[in-house]
C-alpha cells in the first residue's frame, strides 16, 4: 500500500496506458488494484510483484515496474506471464531482469505441481514487449486472433518451457 502515490503517478504515462489495464487514475484506483494483488496471492492464482530500485541517498526505493504470474493451478501445465515498466525506467533492461526473476521463481516454485510453460501475450503493435519476450528467451508460438475488449488487436503468443 505504502506504493499507491507511485502507482497513481506511473500509471499517468499515456505508453502505459496504452498496454496495461485497468486504468488508475487515483488513490481510490490504486488501492483497489493493490487490494486485487493481494486477493490473487490469498487465492494462490494471481502472483504480482512490485519492481524496485534503490535510490542513491534514500532508505524508500522507487517503483519501476511490476511483473506478474497469472493462472497458475496445481496440475496445469501453463501460467500467463505480464509485465509494465514506468516510464522513467523504460530503456535500462529492468522489464527483463524482472522477467527472468520471474519466470525463475515460477519454475522453482510450481514445476513439481506441474507446470511445464509460461506464457507471454502482447499485441502485435508493441514491440517493445516483443523485444522483452526475445530477450527472456520466451520463442515466438504464435499470432492469436483480436479478442475486444481487451486485445483489440492481433496478438503474439511467446513461450518458455522449464527445460529452456
Amino acid at each position: 500500500m505504502e506504493d499507491v502515490a507511485a502507482l497513481v503517478e506511473v500509471s499517468r504515462d499515456p505508453a502505459l496506458r496504452q498496454w496495461a489495464n485497468p486504468a488508475v487514475d487515483n488513490d481510490a484506483d490504486g488501492t483497489r488494484w493493490v487490494q486485487a494483488q493481494q486477493q490473487g496471492w490469498a487465492a494462490g492464482h494471481r502472483f504480482g510483484f512490485a519492481v524496485l530500485e534503490a535510490q542513491p541517498g534514500s532508505v524508500r526505493e522507487q517503483l519501476v515496474g511490476n511483473v506478474v504470474l497469472k493462472e497458475v493451478a496445481s496440475g496445469k501445465p501453463a501460467a500467463e506471464v505480464g509485465y509494465w515498466t514506468a516510464a522513467h525506467a523504460r530503456g535500462r533492461g529492468v522489464a527483463s531482469r524482472a522477467l527472468e526473476a520471474l519466470t525463475s521463481w515460477a519454475f522453482d516454485t510450481f514445476e513439481a505441481d506441474g507446470l511445464e510453460r509460461l506464457e507471454l501475450l502482447h499485441q502485435v503493435d508493441n514491440l517493445a514487449s516483443c523485444r522483452v519476450a526475445q530477450k527472456s528467451r520466451y520463442d515466438f508460438d504464435a499470432i492469436l486472433p483480436a479478442a475486444p475488449p481487451s486485445f483489440p488487436r492481433d496478438g503474439h503468443l511467446h513461450m518458455r518451457r522449464a527445460s529452456a
